[in-house]
């Protein structure tokens, strides 16, 4: 899976924010914290979501059954919107 390349990202101090470009099929503007920052940057390359949450447990000190719950959730919402290649 991958983002998709018509979401464009753009990193602040406060988070990331995320807006479609052109035919993307949704309007509108996502702000992530750091940690669902994280999750959108992992997918700016192909990945599973497997490796995503390797590369959280890798960054973060928090237990397996946190970081799937919140990848999960992550794709759950960027999926939603139609941000995701499958």
């Amino acid at each position: 899976m991958k983002l998709k390349k018509e979401f464009i990202t753009h990193d602040s101090e406060e988070g990331q924010v995320m807006v479609a470009a052109g035919n993307a099929g949704f309007s509108g503007l996502v702000r992530s914290n750091h940690t669902a920052a994280f999750i959108v940057d992992q997918l700016k390359s192909e990945t599973t979501e497997e490796q995503i949450v390797e590369a959280m447990a890798s960054r973060y000190e928090a237990s397996r059954e946190v970081l799937v719950r919140d990848v999960k959730g992550i794709l759950a919402k960027l999926r939603s919107i139609g941000a995701i290649d499958e």
